[in-house]
């Protein structure tokens, strides 16, 4: 299996937007600090993922997500509570 995953700042309450083939390992690489970008964000909440059987759909939709515009609006919708607005 392939996540697309989401992950929230509690320090500064910006996103993450990722993929991975190992979503609990990903996870705790990104909150210990070893992921570049978001090393001095910590600590991350989880807020979203979604699975796929295809690396490739995993990663069109990791690209989708990050691509703004109509994938904004589409994900305040489904994650309006988690994102408090």
């Amino acid at each position: 299996m392939y996540y697309t995953y989401i992950l929230k700042s509690e320090k500064d309450k910006r996103l993450y937007i990722g993929y991975t083939s190992n979503l609990k390992k990903r996870f705790f690489q990104h909150n210990n600090g070893e992921v570049i970008a978001t090393k001095n964000r910590c600590p991350l909440k989880l807020i979203y993922y979604q699975a796929f059987l295809s690396e490739t759909d995993a990663r069109r939709e990791e690209k989708y997500l990050k691509s703004g515009g109509k994938a904004n609006n589409d994900l305040k919708l489904k994650l309006k509570y988690s994102l408090n607005i």
